[in-house]
C-alpha cells in the first residue's frame, strides 16, 4: 500500500459556481478532469491519499458535498486538512461522520501506511512583510494546532508495544500554507517539525512560477519540505511512500 499527496484541488463541481481555474493558467486547464485520470492510472483503493486544503471552493458544506462526493468516489482512503479557502469547514466532529474513507484531520493524527499523519493549515509567518497583529493571533493558534496534531503522534508512538513497527514509525508532516513565508527565515512551525522529529514536510498553498521559485523547498536542519499544490504538480499526485 502506498500514500500519495496533492493539495489545492481548488473543486467547484456544486451547481451555481463560478471558479474557472484557468483564468490563472495553462496549468489549471480542465484540471479536475486530469486529476481524475491521473489519479485512478497511479491509486488502488487500498492506497491513502493526503490532500493537505483548499479542497473545495465552496462557502457552505452543503455545496462543498458536491466536490467532496467526488474527492470520495476515487479509489484510496483520504485524509483532508483545512486550507484557507476550505470555509465550509466547520464540525469536525460531523465531518468525520459524513465519509467511511475520508478523513479529516484537525488537532490529532492519524496512523495510515505504517507512518503518523500530522499537521494544521497553518498561517502566514512573522517573517513576512504583510504580516499584523491580526496574524499574530491566528499564527499563535495554528502552532498551538499543529503541536496539538504532534503531540498526539508522538504519545501513540510511546504507548506502541516495542514488539509494534508503530512504536517506530514516522511522522509525516502536513500543512496547508507554507511553513515559512520567507525561504531565507525561520519559523515557528519549523522548530515544531523539528523538535518532533519529523522528517518530511508537505504543503501547498502556493502557486505560479514566482513562487514556486521563491517558497522553501529541500531539506534544512534534518527536515524536508516538498510545494504539493496541484499547479505544482500538474494534476499528478505524488506518490511519497
Amino acid at each position: 500500500m502506498s500514500i500519495f499527496v496533492i493539495s489545492d484541488l481548488h473543486l467547484s463541481l456544486f451547481p451555481g459556481a463560478d471558479k474557472p481555474m484557468d483564468i490563472f493558467g495553462a496549468r489549471w486547464y480542465d484540471h479536475p478532469g486530469r486529476l481524475e485520470r491521473a489519479w485512478r492510472e497511479s491509486i488502488k483503493e487500498g492506497d491513502t491519499v493526503l490532500i493537505p486544503g483548499d479542497t473545495s471552493w465552496a462557502l457552505k458544506l452543503e455545496d462543498a458535498k458536491y466536490d467532496l462526493d467526488w474527492v470520495a468516489a476515487l479509489p484510496g482512503r483520504k485524509i483532508l486538512l483545512k486550507g484557507n479557502h476550505d470555509l465550509w469547514w466547520t464540525g469536525i466532529t460531523k465531518l468525520n461522520k459524513m465519509y467511511d474513507n475520508m478523513t479529516f484531520l484537525q488537532n490529532d493524527h492519524v496512523f495510515a501506511e505504517g507512518c503518523y499523519i500530522c499537521g494544521s493549515r497553518g498561517w502566514l509567518t512573522p517573517d513576512s512583510e504583510d504580516f499584523t497583529e491580526a496574524d499574530e493571533k491566528i499564527y499563535r493558534r495554528e502552532l498551538l494546532r499543529l503541536e496539538s496534531s504532534l503531540k498526539s503522534a508522538a504519545a501513540a508512538r510511546e504507548a506502541a508495544p516495542e514488539t509494534a513497527s508503530a512504536g517506530e514509525a514516522p511522522i509525516i508532516g502536513l500543512l496547508h500554507y507554507p511553513p515559512v513565508s520567507d525561504a531565507r527565515r525561520y519559523s515557528g512551525f519549523q522548530q515544531l517539525f523539528e523538535d518532533y522529529g519529523v522528517k518530511d514536510v508537505y504543503y501547498g498553498h502556493v502557486h505560479g512560477e514566482d513562487g514556486f521559485r521563491t517558497r522553501i523547498q529541500g531539506e534544512l536542519h534534518g527536515v524536508r519540505y516538498h510545494l504539493v499544490s496541484l499547479d505544482y504538480l500538474d494534476a499528478q499526485p505524488l506518490q511519497i511512500r
